[in-house]
């Protein structure tokens, strides 16, 4: 194993966040010498950071915790285009005042995992708008243009994946990558910013603003990219039964988030610690140990360590302790009708209207229907969004799972 010298380095490669770098070496030893500025990049395209844009934000976190400089790049430029990275289509485009107010409301979660101030290692809250806005197109053409080839912007995988695909690439969005790249010589110019941190899917626009930050510039920069989080069955890590996990209290609650992490696959847990709490890694090391049943307690202090991070001590004991007496003896999940469900049933998927009717919260898989329809089913205290939906083990969490018609009548559902 490769010995890093600097605190950064080791961190970010111990927790598992290293996919791809452009030179490993080099920022190590940079990193060694003194404290680096290195920013990632946040399109406006919701009003709140959600699940998928954290591994970018616990890799800042650390950034700043080992001596170094973040910057959170807010795209109030880059948003009015779209980042074609992954999609099938283009995003709808949004006015200048829902970007403003999207930008605010994702700044609540940035706040509570980096400090923002003054001093050589405090956040940066940058805007790409600032020097995007005011750009004359032909002078920026002439400066920039000449260092991209189409034969090469035709490779990257956010191009060459939307034209096999047959989808429509608009000239607009084949922008995107140019800007991006122009993002890190204006960072690199305004900050001393030498390394953009970021998902792998962000790998080929990175290694453009590196080599246009040398072209031009003549400046040494860095790109470093985290793997894509997928659960240990293969899916992409982010959904939650009721849809997209948010960052944001009011869009998706704590008690939700803590569920959320409780409900981790087994083969995932140590992993997600390393990567989603700050608990250090021999402590890690010790919870690894657990088995069997004993990976529950291991899968709670993962739920509470992340959501504590990002809700509070008090909003993550909290959700704690409701998860506590709704899913174990003694409490409100005690006192629950309880029917019990052969576990090869469940293994094989069972339509969720044929749970809640098994379950006697409703007479019949027509009103079971009608209920999920109108909003009132729950699973695990998330709303079931869709009648159709097909519920296995991973639904289960201490053996049991709570449904709930309306805010009155549960039930508990035991595997046997």
């Amino acid at each position: 194993m490769t010995h890093h010298r600097s605190d950064l380095i080791r961190t970010l490669v111990a927790r598992g966040f290293l996919h791809q770098c452009t030179d490993l070496d080099g920022l190590d030893r940079k990193a060694a010498e003194g404290p680096i500025t290195a920013y990632v990049g946040y399109d406006a395209t919701a009003g709140s950071l959600h699940i998928g844009n954290l591994v970018s934000v616990m890799m800042l976190h650390w950034l700043q915790q080992t001596g170094h400089r973040p910057i959170t790049l807010m795209g109030g430029g880059t948003t009015k285009i779209g980042d074609p990275s992954g999609r099938d289509e283009t995003r709808v485009l949004v006015d200048d005042d829902v970007i403003r107010a999207r930008m605010a409301s994702q700044q609540i979660a940035f706040r509570r995992f980096l400090t923002y101030d003054t001093s050589p290692t405090g956040a940066i809250l940058a805007n790409n708008a600032d020097w995007l806005d005011g750009l004359q197109y032909i002078p920026f053409l002439r400066a920039v243009g000449p260092h991209f080839t189409i034969n090469r912007m035709l490779t990257m995988d956010s191009v060459k994946l939307r034209l096999e695909r047959e989808q429509p690439l608009s000239f607009l969005e084949f922008n995107y990558m140019i800007l991006q790249g122009y993002d890190f010589v204006e960072l690199n110019k305004r900050f001393g910013c030498t390394l953009q941190l970021g998902g792998s899917d962000q790998w080929g626009n990175i290694v453009q603003g590196v080599d246009l930050g040398r072209r031009i510039g003549n400046a040494e920069l860095f790109g470093f990219t985290c793997p894509l989080i997928t659960t240990s069955s293969g899916a992409k890590m982010g959904k939650s039964v009721s849809g997209a996990v948010w960052l944001n209290g009011d869009k998706f609650s704590p008690y939700d988030y803590y569920q959320f992490w409780r409900n981790t696959e087994d083969g995932d847990v140590i992993r997600f610690m390393k990567l989603f709490t700050t608990l250090p890694l021999d402590e890690i090391a010790r919870l690894e140990k657990l088995q069997g049943a004993e990976i529950n307690d291991a899968k709670k202090v993962l739920a509470l360590e992340a959501t504590r991070l990002l809700h509070g001590d008090e909003a993550a004991t909290a959700a704690a302790e409701t998860a506590r007496t709704t899913f174990e003896q003694g409490g409100i999940g005690g006192d629950l009708p309880t029917v019990t469900l052969p576990a090869a049933e469940l293994a094989a998927g069972i339509a969720v209207w044929n749970l809640f009717q098994k379950a006697g919260l409703a007479a019949s898989n027509s009103e079971a229907r009608k209920l999920i329809r109108g909003g009132g089913a729950r699973l695990n205290d998330q709303k079931v969004e869709d009648e159709n939906q097909v519920v296995t083990g991973d639904a289960v969490v201490d053996g049991v799972m709570k449904l709930s018609a309306g805010k009155k009548r549960h039930a508990l559902v035991k595997l046997e």
